[in-house]
């Protein structure tokens, strides 16, 4: 592995590892455009995933007090989520995951963008238990098989007027849960070779450092700055899918 390489997955490390601290989520739509550059695109994915899982742990540390307060509100979104992510891999084959990316990324593109220009945020602030799952189970389904695990929680999140904390303590274990899943998955199926993995081992120290950087700013970010962030981010991640779709 050159130095160049070296240099691209040490930059993606950082850039994942900075908005995971800071969101709790969006790792791989800013560390993938780096990592593709020294990596195949699975050995990419493959990284980015154990990455996300790892590194995130620190994240969970953070809002532990949240978790165990809101354990009952957390498993409505993970637990169909998981159901989700074998039903996604399984249609793979029947369903145009480029179609489905472009109607995500239009969705995410048409409400970061709306609500990133108004003064007032989006409040809905009664229980939706059913709605919940319905989320999780879209999130595991989409992450299965587009990749897309965190696009529609990112929305539904940002459209409750939660704490930070709150709001962190289900995007980040629902991603970590997903993304472990997912994982799994691609080390059964032999993704994870002795080039993935010392690509992952250079990338960790830096995606350590990134997330505590992340960390740092999310402490001192007050909930509505929050809100704001994850809203910006559905534009972002918006513009990401839809570049990776049309390039």
């Amino acid at each position: 592995m050159s130095w160049h390489d070296i240099a691209f997955i040490v930059a993606g490390a950082l850039a994942g590892g900075f908005i995971n601290g800071l969101a709790g989520t969006g790792t791989a739509l800013f560390a993938l455009g780096f990592l593709m550059v020294a990596l195949d695109p699975v050995s990419a994915v493959g990284v980015v995933t154990l990455m996300s899982v790892v590194t995130g742990m620190q994240g969970l540390w953070e809002v532990r007090h949240a978790l165990r307060q809101n354990v009952a509100r957390l498993m409505r979104f993970i637990l169909p989520g998981l159901v989700g992510v074998p039903v996604g891999v399984t249609l793979l084959t029947v369903i145009n995951a480029d179609m489905l990316k472009l109607l995500i990324a239009t969705l995410l593109i048409v409400y970061g963008g709306f609500f990133s220009l108004r003064k007032n945020l989006p409040k809905f602030e009664r229980r939706t238990p059913v709605l919940d799952s319905m989320m999780g189970f879209s999130g595991g389904f989409l992450g299965g098989m587009a990749g897309l695990s965190g696009a529609l929680l990112v929305i539904w999140c940002s459209m409750r007027p939660w704490p930070k904390a709150e709001t962190r303590a289900v995007l980040q274990p629902f991603n970590v849960s997903i993304l472990g899943a997912t994982t799994a998955m691609l080390w059964w199926r032999g993704v994870y070779t002795p080039t993935t993995m010392t690509a992952f081992l250079i990338a960790l120290p830096a995606s350590f450092l990134a997330v505590q950087a992340g960390l740092w700013v999310f402490r001192r970010t007050s909930d509505t700055a929050f809100r704001r962030l994850l809203i910006g981010l559905s534009l972002v991640l918006g513009l990401g899918t839809l570049a990776n779709v049309l390039w």
